[in-house]
């Protein structure tokens, strides 16, 4: 199996990351050892909706220190989450209460979902975790990055996707079409997880891990470089 210590050391590193990289995992059963994630749910609103948490993407702040398993209904308080993760239809996220006061809101226009990325076959599990744990071999490696970290990546991968809301399509993006994706986050998703506003949120296809590891090391060589020479050229306008 792939050393994903070694590779989520050297992505930490790399981009000075001060989150962990996270192993992100869709599959028909719980990986072998690992625990479901177990917080109570609250209440059902009136429409039937509830999870373990406010919204999917929570579960990448929960993830920063421990492997869980999460099944659909520990979504299902976000169908927009849960539309994107493949655990709902369009057609069912489209009746619940949380769509409708989005589309109300003019956040987003029923025009808008039918492109919305998603993944293809609905998951029995999605395993959340830091990479440097993961037990099985990862289908999207998740990223917190700032805008220097962000223009690394941008460097590296002049073709990387750059979206905006909402901001957990980029795990699709990642697993469905093999595309690193960026995100400069939605504000549904920023109230739930608490995320700072100088963070954005990287989705790396798991299969080109390697692959992105190696282009930033190459990135950060020239960068180095090139801030070697624009320190020494802004010399000359000191007083």
């Amino acid at each position: 199996m792939t050393d994903y210590a070694k590779l989520a050391e050297d992505l930490t590193r790399s981009l000075a990351l001060a989150n962990p990289p996270l192993a992100i995992t869709f599959s028909k059963e719980a990986p072998a050892g690992v625990e479901p994630f177990a917080e109570p749910m609250p209440s059902p609103t009136e429409d039937g909706r509830t999870g373990r948490v406010a919204a999917g993407c929570v579960f990448w702040m929960k993830a920063a220190g421990q492997t869980f398993s999460t099944v659909a209904e520990d979504h299902g308080n976000c169908s927009v989450g849960s539309l994107t993760h493949g655990f709902k239809t369009l057609e069912e996220a489209g009746t619940k209460a949380d769509v409708g006061t989005l589309v109300e809101a003019g956040w987003v226009t029923p025009e808008m979902f039918p492109d919305i990325p998603v993944v293809a076959e609905k998951p029995g599990v999605v395993t959340y975790g830091p990479l440097r744990e993961t037990p099985v071999d990862p289908d999207v490696v998740f990223l917190r990055v700032n805008a220097k970290q962000a223009m690394a990546l941008s460097d590296a991968f002049p073709d990387m996707q750059f979206e905006g809301k909402p901001q957990c399509h980029i795990i699709p993006i990642a697993k469905e079409q093999n595309k690193v994706a960026l995100s400069v986050g939605c504000m549904l998703s920023r109230v739930r997880t608490g995320m700072p506003n100088t963070e954005m949120t990287c989705a790396i296809p798991g299969a080109r891990l390697e692959e992105v590891v190696q282009r930033i090391k190459t990135t950060n060589a020239i960068d180095a470089s090139v801030a070697d020479y624009a320190g020494q050229d802004a010399r000359r306008f000191d007083a």
